[in-house]
């Protein structure tokens, strides 16, 4: 698409980014997991021993099959959002990409020889052209990064679970697995929404792109900053009863909720890292071999000690009082549960509450989430 008519969509000339490496983008708790496992001697070889018991052959066989292959033949804009993506992100070799009959709006990117992109028509219907061009850069991104041997790997233990559930121990041993994966997929694909504003460089089809995600193809209906807003008061409200129920309620998926997303997405469009970025100043990937794993743990304990002391969630609040040695922590954790008048009183510790910080009764609940049930949120 070459119209010149609308200077504001990404459709005109884009930034490139040569030899640009996957750290540039990674969430730094994603980015520290990353790279200490490439760090590990043999870590490749080791994986690619288990490919023989991994289902990627038949998956490929299955897309193939039953899927449509993006070309210049079919679906050919979308070949085109593809190539231009590899092209930006210096992607040298251009990974297949199939569209799968599915009224879910979901994608992914999986394999462990060589990555393939599957994107669901419920997807291709529900987004316009920019904010499709960012999910086939997050898309991409998670190709870079190597997310999709990782992502395969979910794929297999999450149904080798299904499959032992009976043998003895057997099912918690591989879940406890399952879990630890699903906590780092859910920060990789915040790397992922990072590197599709990269490839779209527009904020707002990104933000779109999430919100018809969550809400539907109603844009006249919705509106990108009340959606922001329903992130900053779901951090914030209820009490730790509330935040007990968030961590439940994430646990058994591998996405972060869309609006957590969005929020991460817009909070990080407004960094000096992102401006950096645009700049043309940013990690290579031939400097990859050098990346300091203990630098790289630095800066992820030191985001999570910057999210638990900027957290307006009641549990990260009560963890900042307790680091911070504040008094009477006792009387702080029983207000904090009962919404009594001290949660209510200042204080580090103050609930967020509203009004004596009642919880809400009702919780989200939605489609099963997890690799088991195909491919899932872009």
């Amino acid at each position: 698409m070459t119209d010149t008519s609308h200077e504001n969509v990404p459709s005109r000339a884009r930034r490139r980014f040569p030899g640009i490496s996957s750290r540039a983008y990674e969430h730094p708790a994603d980015r520290s997991a990353l790279v200490a496992l490439r760090r590990l001697t043999g870590f490749d070889t080791v994986f690619k021993a288990l490919s023989g018991l991994l289902p990627e052959r038949s998956l490929r066989l299955l897309f193939l099959s039953d899927s449509v292959r993006v070309s210049e033949a079919q679906f050919a804009h979308l070949n085109d959002m593809l190539r231009d993506a590899c092209y930006i992100l210096d992607l040298e070799k251009v990974p297949p990409m199939y569209v799968k009959q599915d009224p879910q709006p979901n994608a992914m990117c999986i394999g462990m020889d060589e990555p393939i992109i599957v994107v669901t028509t419920g997807l291709v219907e529900l987004l316009d052209e920019e904010e499709m061009r960012a999910v086939v850069g997050h898309e991409v991104g998670h190709a870079l990064s190597g997310h999709s041997v990782y992502r395969t790997i979910l794929l297999f233990l999450t149904n080798l679970a299904v499959k032992v559930a009976w043998i003895p121990l057997g099912n918690v041993a591989i879940m406890a697995i399952v879990t630890a994966l699903r906590e780092w997929f859910r920060k990789s694909e915040l790397s992922a929404d990072r590197a599709g504003l990269l490839v779209g460089q527009d904020i707002q089809a990104s933000m779109r792109g999430l919100m018809k995600i969550a809400g539907g193809n109603h844009l006249h209906e919705m509106n990108v900053d009340a959606f922001l807003a329903q992130a900053d008061e779901y951090e914030k409200g209820g009490d730790l009863r509330d935040s007990v129920l968030k961590i439940l309620n994430v646990l058994p998926r591998t996405h972060p909720f869309t609006t957590v997303r969005a929020a991460e997405l817009k909070k990080w469009s407004e960094t000096r890292d992102f401006q950096r970025i645009m700049d043309g100043h940013y990690p290579r990937r031939d400097e990859d071999k050098d990346a300091s794993v203990t630098d790289s743990f630095r800066e992820s304990a030191s985001h999570y000690a910057d999210t638990v002391r900027t957290s307006k969630d009641p549990l990260m609040k009560l963890v900042g009082d307790i680091a911070g040695g504040a008094g009477d922590l006792g009387g702080k954790l029983r207000d904090k549960f009962t919404g009594g008048a001290g949660a209510a009183k200042g204080g580090a510790g103050t609930s967020a509450t509203d009004g004596g910080g009642t919880p809400g009764g009702t919780e989200g609940h939605e489609g099963p989430e997890g690799p088991e049930e195909g491919p899932r949120k872009a």
